[in-house]
């Protein structure tokens, strides 16, 4: 997996939702708090990818997918743009997706950057994101994100046990 492309979807066609949600599964079956409990079913994963395509086409968030030599969909971030009228000038980082298979590969800070360039691009110039994972924080902090501190008890793991969440801008 040398040659990674980051590529915006404008639209979002089926094929992309089966990679998309091949890609949650996988990280919520690694134990990954994003949103969804155990067990992490295909139907949960097209149902979501459906909703956030339904976001994309209203133009309130962009949808950015990280894929492989062969096409395969790896890793995938959304920038939410469509934010409160108080804050114009904020995206939130959301769902930044990386497949096991393709983790350590610098496919998370090649999906980092591209976001960081989008929320620009659409006029944003604060955009926060919150993780629970440990390697995540490891890559946000290398791509110089600051920290803004860590809530306990913030969510739940896939599992069902609570996870602290930490912070950053």
């Amino acid at each position: 997996m040398s040659e990674i492309q980051i590529r915006r979807l404008h639209a979002v066609s089926e094929p992309e939702i089966a990679g998309l949600s091949d890609v949650l599964i996988d990280c919520v079956t690694g134990g990954a708090s994003v949103s969804f409990m155990w067990p992490m079913t295909m139907e949960k994963a097209r149902t979501f990818w459906t909703k956030v395509a339904v976001g994309v086409s209203r133009n309130e968030r962009d949808l950015l997918v990280a894929e492989d030599t062969d096409g395969s969909i790896v890793g995938t971030v959304q920038v939410v743009i469509d934010l409160p009228e108080n804050q114009p000038h904020r995206g939130d980082a959301s769902k930044m997706l990386v497949h096991r298979r393709a983790r350590c590969k610098g496919v998370g800070a090649a999906l980092l950057v591209a976001a960081e360039a989008a929320a620009l691009e659409a006029g944003k110039t604060v955009l926060v994101l919150d993780t629970a994972s440990d390697s995540a924080e490891r890559l946000y902090v290398r791509q110089g994100w600051q920290l803004c501190g860590q809530i306990p008890k913030y969510a739940l793991l896939p599992d069902g046990a609570f996870c602290a969440t930490t912070v950053f801008y």
